[in-house]
């Protein structure tokens, strides 16, 4: 047998981390069994989806490198498919047309509550015969009024449900566009899907969707159901926990590697192991390891995750991502090498690509101003007499290296008997702006002889100024 998954997300908002981990487990299954991953767009909420959701979902997708082998497929091009399919039901007595009003079903629902039962619908169009004229009907479907239905779940094991608490489903509204229960029953039929792997908010769906299948004829596929991702607290996942838009966290500078895979522990484990490659999880991904329980989402974690990928990535790899980001940040990074020097330096010091941004924006750019506090503190009159011993020890230097540049500034340490410290701080401001950066040989080969210079020149006209 040849396995086939789908990722069927609604294109009713952005892709968000529950669903992230839900395509990146079938895209896995069927990459380890040498099968075939399918995307569909489960879009017959009319009202609630836009092309906006839709496209954000294949960017989505495209970051993550979970490339489908099949589709996207929207539902809304296969109208007359289930329309069809239920119109069998209704001519096989398995289905019906009901008539009932939004009005007649508010009140049901308003009668049964008063009298402590479950709302659920009545079955009052069961048996009707004639139309009632006016009115474009629902079609239902028509449950089992006993017995139980099994669902054997790779995660959960056996999970019965008993059909008497089961009411006869709307499968094609009065419009003809299918709900969710019918449609997925259909298209996971016609696309031949083997496995469906969701999460564990769908299982109550199953009982439903199976008895759909044995009216249709059709066999069940395999069902694993991962359980829900909460917050760090425990509570239903949120913004505030960071349950916000995929692509929103390559925006903020992780990499998809990173992302995948702290996406891919969060339920799922193999021995101790943190850090896994793609094509590693390729390899070993298996249904059997994903964790009954409720996974908590962490995003110091994840970002901890993410600096272990940029420390490990080919230089050449992270010099891309630290163009792009500084594109963003209106720096066009030309010189290559350069650019690859700062992710050498910077890479140890960054947990994501806006952060290395940030620690690096004063290699392109001048800073406008001193961090008030840095200048304070290190350009003080008592710095004039260091930044222009720097200046002159500096401008002689032939060769400008690490090695070079930190032994100079050892040089002025010594002549003016003083700490490594004293000097190196009014010169780290003075040529970034700020009292951290990396190394100050390492900061001073990022910004060239003549960079530095000027920089240098201007911070000791500040601390003229300043004083007189």
């Amino acid at each position: 047998m040849t396995i086939r998954t789908r990722f069927a997300p609604s294109p009713t908002g952005f892709l968000h981390v529950g669903g992230a981990r839900t395509a990146l487990f079938n895209w896995l299954l069927a990459r380890r069994h040498g099968g075939t991953f399918i995307l569909r767009i489960e879009d017959t909420d009319t009202e609630r989806s836009t092309k906006e959701s839709i496209d954000q979902i294949l960017d989505s997708m495209a970051w993550l490198g979970l490339d489908a082998d099949e589709g996207p497929f929207s539902q809304m091009d296969r109208l007359e498919r289930y329309q069809a399919l239920a119109k069998s039901l209704v001519e096989s007595g398995k289905a019906y047309n009901c008539y009932c009003s939004r009005e007649e079903l508010a009140v049901m629902r308003e009668q049964q509550k008063s009298q402590g039962l479950k709302p659920r619908y009545d079955g009052t169009c069961k048996n009707r015969v004639k139309p009632r004229p006016g009115i474009n009907p629902v079609v239902r479907f028509k449950t089992p009024a006993c017995g139980e239905v099994l669902v054997n779940d790779r995660i959960r094991g056996k999970v019965s449900f008993d059909n008497a608490e089961l009411d006869d489903l709307v499968i094609l509204r009065s419009d003809g566009v299918p709900t969710y229960n019918f449609s997925v029953v259909v298209d996971d039929s016609d696309m031949g899907i083997t496995h469906v792997v969701r999460g564990d908010d769908h299982l109550n769906n199953t009982p439903r969707q199976l008895n759909i299948m044995e009216a249709l004829g059709i066999s069940p596929p395999e069902y694993a159901h991962v359980p829900m991702i909460l917050g760090s607290d425990g509570s239903r996942l949120s913004k505030r926990h960071g349950a916000v838009s995929v692509l929103a966290y390559k925006e903020a500078g992780y990499l998809p590697e990173a992302f995948l895979n702290y996406m891919m522990r969060l339920g799922w484990s193999h021995g101790d192991q943190e850090i896994f490659a793609l094509d590693e999880l390729v390899q070993i991904f298996d249904l059997d390891h994903v964790n009954e329980s409720a996974a908590s989402f962490d995003v110091q974690k994840l970002t901890w995750v993410n600096q272990q990928w940029m420390k490990s990535l080919p230089t050449e790899r992270l010099a891309l991502e630290l163009k792009y980001f500084l594109s963003i940040d209106g720096i066009d990074a030309k010189d290559v090498l350069l650019l690859q020097n700062v992710v050498n330096i910077q890479r140890d010091r960054a947990q994501t690509f806006v952060e290395m941004v940030e620690k690096s924006r004063f290699v392109y750019q001048e800073p406008k101003q001193y961090v008030m506090k840095a200048a304070r503190k290190h350009l003080s009159p008592n710095s004039l007499p260091i930044l222009e011993s720097l200046m002159v020890v500096l401008g002689d230097l032939d060769e400008w290296t690490v090695d070079s540049t930190q032994l100079a500034v050892e040089k002025v340490a010594k002549q003016l008997n003083l700490k490594m410290g004293k000097v190196a701080q009014p010169l780290r401001v003075a040529v970034t702006g700020d009292s951290a950066s990396p190394g100050i040989g390492q900061t001073l080969v990022l910004l060239g002889q003549e960079k530095a210079l000027v920089r240098i020149k201007k911070a000791v006209q500040y601390v003229v100024d300043v004083t007189e």
